[in-house]
């Protein structure tokens, strides 16, 4: 199965990183949110990428041809034009960027990948949160359930600290989410099918789910575990925070290979 990543998004919010880049090389630790995000599938065993590009999506391409070149020994057959990287620290991944227009809406982007995903099912999240979804789990609950899209459903997480309090005494304090309704987290697995819900590039995502939802064409797998979007600046930084403590939850993969790799991207 493959892995569609949505990353053609302007990132208004989080404006401070954006002007410069686009949202998913945004950097938790030293490392774009976006390899934090692929390691999660490379992990569960999915490891063919295609990514939407759009705003700034050059970045993006120039950064994968970086790690790609600067990570071990090169050897240049000028005469040919041709480039050879040795290196065994380079991860075994198929990464296919593709530029889905600069203003096309999110369900549009997805549908400009159709010629690249084959006729089976693939995975689909945005590239800018972090969750410990287990795949496997959700792949499985997708198959029962026989519908054309499975969303992953999370709550909200808290954007203040709860006080845990007694009479007038603070007892502790809390990141636990104090709205106990489920959102949209992302995380999709999604059939063929889905394609003939989005019109062109001018839909968006909103809508397609809408019209699969109307059909009784959409399930919800209910996530109780961590999921945190990159929002706004508190956001990064929370998440920056997670990962330079080492209690990263969504860090799933072996930590030493985790410490090479990052070695090996940092210089990038």
């Amino acid at each position: 199965m493959k892995v569609v990543i949505l990353a053609g998004g302007w990132g208004s919010r989080l404006s401070e990183e954006t002007m410069i880049k686009p949202k998913p090389m945004v950097e938790i630790g030293n490392m774009p949110i976006l390899w934090h995000i692929m390691r999660h599938y490379a992990h569960y065993g999915y490891t063919e990428f295609v990514i939407a590009l759009g705003y700034k999506g050059e970045y993006i391409k120039k950064w994968f041809s970086d790690y790609a070149t600067l990570s071990g020994n090169i050897t240049f057959h000028l005469g040919k034009g041709l480039v050879e990287v040795e290196s065994p620290e380079l991860l075994d991944w198929k990464v296919e960027l593709i530029d889905t227009g600069l203003k096309t809406q999110t369900a549009g982007r997805i549908k400009r990948l159709r010629p690249y995903l084959g006729e089976g099912s693939f995975f689909m999240t945005f590239g800018d949160g972090v969750s410990t979804v287990n795949l496997w789990q959700q792949l499985e609950f997708h198959r029962r359930q026989g519908k054309l899209a499975t969303i992953t459903a999370v709550h909200p997480p808290a954007r203040f600290g709860q006080l845990i309090l007694q009479d007038d005494q603070v007892l502790e304090f809390t990141e636990k989410p104090l709205d106990q309704s489920w959102i949209n987290g992302g995380f999709f697995v999604m059939e063929p099918g889905v394609f003939d819900y989005i019109e062109d590039d001018h839909t968006d995502l909103k809508e397609t789910l809408e019209r699969l939802a109307a059909d009784r064409q959409l399930a919800a797998y209910k996530h109780e575990g961590f999921w945190q979007p990159m929002d706004a600046l508190r956001d990064k930084t929370y998440l920056d925070s997670l990962w330079d403590s080492g209690k990263a939850p969504w860090k799933v993969w072996d930590e030493a290979a985790r410490e090479l790799e990052g070695q090996v991207f940092g210089r990038v």
